[in-house]
């Protein structure tokens, strides 16, 4: 397997918190020296292991928000 690089340039939230300490995080990460995006996965107490997540670009989460804009939640 490929190795790869990250870097959490900014953590903006953490969602949610597992009982086995895992957290659920909305950070702004570069992968592999790239330009940061937004990503949404789970993470180990130490960071060291991360979960499956999903990363969006400035213009996706754009269209999220607008997205979800006035529904009732």
């Amino acid at each position: 397997m490929a190795e790869f690089k990250y870097e959490i340039v900014e953590r903006i939230a953490v969602l949610s918190e597992s009982s086995k300490g895992w957290t659920k995080e909305l950070n702004l990460i570069s992968w592999n020296g790239r330009e940061a995006k937004y990503d949404i996965r789970e993470w180990s107490p130490d960071n060291e292991k991360m979960g499956k997540g999903v990363t969006l670009t400035d213009e996706e989460v754009s269209q999220l928000k607008k997205a979800l804009a006035g529904r009732d939640i």
